[in-house]
């Protein structure tokens, strides 16, 4: 399959990254500033949604990762190379910084933090929900990006609803990041540092383990090249 060369793919994971930020933060910062408008379903809905498009927008082109811990569990488990693993990463914080500065500038007094993840819980329970919830995500995208036996055309579906599903039940924990560039982005332009560590220990280890327990039951792997699509 042709693709585009290395910097038009990282322009596309800077795209994604970015809109992720841009639209999920963005609903936190309606639900607060409009009386919880959308409530935690809304938000939930806003963050699958935007996955879902971005994947079907961009993952014939860079494989839509558009997350370092994706990124960094297909390196692990030979789905990626490593070698762009580092470019993909540096865009996808790009792209999720620059979200958080558009947000910056259009509520210069920062409602919600701008979307930063902060837990509501003891630490060592977010960090719990952090790696759980990345690694059900990385196991649906490792299943439908990399088997070929997997329904294909419905892989953006599939993603975006395992995002929505994960921030029903984890949002109102951690704020469901399960990406450590969705979580940075908006700390850095809010200067929200609390327990950071964990949006980014809890998704990588988390997504670790899910691309490894999908290699675990899939068993031999399908003949053939594997495909290098994925998404977040």
């Amino acid at each position: 399959m042709d693709r585009p060369d290395l910097a038009r793919r990282m322009l596309m994971e800077a795209i994604g990254a970015f809109a992720l930020v841009v639209a999920g933060c963005g609903a936190i910062i309606a639900d607060t500033t409009r009386d919880g408008a959308l409530g935690t379903v809304g938000i939930s809905l806003v963050f699958g949604l935007i996955i879902m498009v971005m994947v079907y927008a961009g993952g014939h082109l860079s494989g839509a990762h558009y997350n370092p811990a994706v990124t960094i569990a297909f390196a692990l488990a030979r789905h990626f190379p490593v070698r762009e693993a580092v470019a993909y990463i540096g865009s996808q914080v790009a792209g999720a910084v620059a979200g958080a500065g558009l947000l910056l500038a259009a509520w210069t007094d920062r409602p919600a933090d701008l979307g930063a993840t902060v837990p509501s819980v003891a630490t060592g329970t977010a960090l719990l929900y952090e790696v759980v919830l990345t690694a059900l995500l990385m196991f649906v995208i490792t299943a439908v990006a990399t088997d070929t036996r997997a329904v294909g055309a419905a892989a953006a579906i599939a993603i975006g609803g395992a995002v929505g599903l994960d921030a029903l039940f984890g949002g109102p924990i951690t704020g469901a990041s399960m990406n450590p560039a969705r979580s940075f982005g908006p700390a850095l332009a809010s200067g929200t540092w609390t327990d950071f560590w964990v949006y980014v220990a809890g998704p990588v280890a988390g997504a670790a383990i899910g691309v490894f327990a999908y290699e675990l039951v899939r068993g031999r792997r399908p003949t053939g090249p594997p495909p290098i699509t994925s998404e977040r």
